[in-house]
């Protein structure tokens, strides 16, 4: 397994002064705003906007359920070449159930697949094993789908959260992501 430092402390002096930060707003670059604005509506997702100033601006926003950042995406909204946002995840509690759901929807998704590494996914197949993962761990189990775009969004099965602290007997997260976990602070050492 690759040494990656994980933060278990601020990275910036804390203070009366520190305040929160909450992403708000993902923008998703597409190419045709209307096609677009049904396959956001097929997902069930909120519509909380879409504002029009003349014939060259348009934005459209949607909420996710349950979600406290939304999804922008319009004419003259993005730089970006249509369908190249990757990797946006969409945290469910539970894989199948959510994959179930968009089916029901007439959204395409992928079968459940878990990484056999036990930390994250790749972002090719390397790795990737068929089904959820087999213990069911927070972290653990995906499913893929993309927008008429191609933008592609992960479904991740998060059961428990995961703080920078595992506690002993806590049987939550994979063997791998647990150990890493507990051997930070001796890395931090090094």
């Amino acid at each position: 397994m690759r040494d990656v430092e994980m933060l278990t402390e601020p990275t910036v002096e804390t203070s009366a002064e520190t305040f929160e930060m909450k992403l708000e707003v993902v923008v998703v670059p597409v190419s045709d705003v209307d096609r677009a604005k049904r396959f956001y509506l097929d997902l069930g997702w909120r519509l909380d906007l879409d504002y029009t100033a003349g014939n060259n601006y348009r934005v459209i926003q949607f909420t996710p359920p349950g979600s406290g950042c939304s999804v922008i995406f319009g004419k003259n909204v993005a730089a970006a070449a249509p369908g190249s946002a990757q990797g946006l995840h969409l945290i469910v509690s539970d894989i199948e159930a959510a994959r179930a759901a968009l089916l029901s929807r007439g959204i395409k998704v992928s079968e459940p697949f878990h990484d056999t590494g036990g930390v994250f996914h790749h972002a090719n197949a390397k790795g990737l094993a068929s089904g959820p993962n087999p213990q069911r761990k927070s972290y653990a189990s995906y499913a893929s789908f993309s927008d008429p775009d191609g933008n592609g969004w992960l479904l991740q099965e998060v059961t428990a959260r995961l703080t920078g602290h595992i506690a002993a007997g806590d049987c939550s997260f994979t063997d791998e992501l647990t150990n890493w976990v507990r051997g930070a602070k001796t890395r931090k050492g090094r």
